[in-house]
């Protein structure tokens, strides 16, 4: 099908009734579109997005529970149709949305969306804005199809850009099958690289996380989360003291008994905060 002809699934995300029916109105005037979802909070959205796999999701960011950057973080790659296009920039086997954010976010964070090439519409916006929004959309799926369309960035990583200076994240969400567990960033105690996986450790559970260790932490306080080792991020709230292990080998204990390594440029970095 030719680019300008694709018909676009969609899903529409937003928490105000009003919002929904606007972008509804909207699309039904756009050839070539089809709604296959609406939500109107981000864990409905979430599971909708995964039952109907739409091309297109237009996401709020500002709604309660879930933020839209969540609800993008819990949106899971899975293998496409036959039928189906590629994510951007992604694995050709696997599908994954486009996404439009819908928002009345500021200055600030429109510029760090305009950084990594993230398309959105700013409320209140009109149905021109939206026709060239979805115009881009069905080239950058085209692109796709080519594997000519760049990486979208990660979610985390346009969280962390989005969020004005000295703004620090203050949870992480962890998907487990249908269920998503909330874990406040200040009872974590440390979180250990393994492999393609970030541990979550957090008073005496563990949780796995599907992302680098790096880009799970941007959005971390640096003066609270210091990465000790290549493979651990410590809350130094909860370390008890520094050992040495053996000769230019240090061990960081916490003021639970356990006890992680630390590397030369880990304690160095330790001591600057202690």
């Amino acid at each position: 099908m030719a680019g300008a002809e694709r018909e676009l699934a969609i899903a529409i995300v937003d928490d105000e009734a009003p919002a929904r029916a606007l972008l509804r109105e909207y699309l039904s005037r756009e050839p070539g579109t089809r709604v296959v979802a609406e939500s109107a909070n981000g864990y409905e959205a979430v599971k909708a997005i995964a039952e109907t796999r739409p091309d297109l999701v237009l996401l709020d960011i500002q709604m309660p529970k879930l933020d839209g950057f969540e609800v993008l973080d819990l949106i899971e790659p899975a293998p496409r149709s036959d039928s189906g296009p590629g994510p951007p920039g992604g694995d050709a086997d696997a599908w994954r949305p486009v996404v439009v954010f819908c928002t009345a976010y500021d200055e600030y964070a429109l510029k760090a969306f305009e950084v990594h090439a993230v398309d959105y519409l700013l409320k209140p916006f009109g149905r021109e804005r939206l026709t060239a929004a979805l115009a881009r959309v069905r080239a950058r799926l085209t692109e796709a199809e080519r594997g000519g369309a760049p990486t979208a960035p990660a979610p985390a990583t346009l969280a962390a850009a989005a969020r004005p200076p000295g703004q620090w994240l203050e949870r992480l969400l962890v998907k487990d099958g249908a269920r998503v567990h909330v874990i406040p960033v200040d009872a974590i105690d440390y979180l250990e690289a393994q492999d393609d996986y970030v541990a979550i450790h957090s008073e005496g559970r563990s949780w796995l996380k599907t992302q680098p260790l790096s880009e799970l932490t941007q959005g971390f306080d640096p003066n609270r989360f210091v990465r000790i080792h290549r493979s651990y991020v410590l809350n130094i709230a909860r370390l008890a003291r520094i050992e040495l292990y053996a000769r230019d080998s240090r061990v960081a204990i916490l003021a639970d008994g356990r006890q992680l390594p630390v590397s030369r440029s880990g304690h160095a970095r330790l001591k600057e905060l202690m």
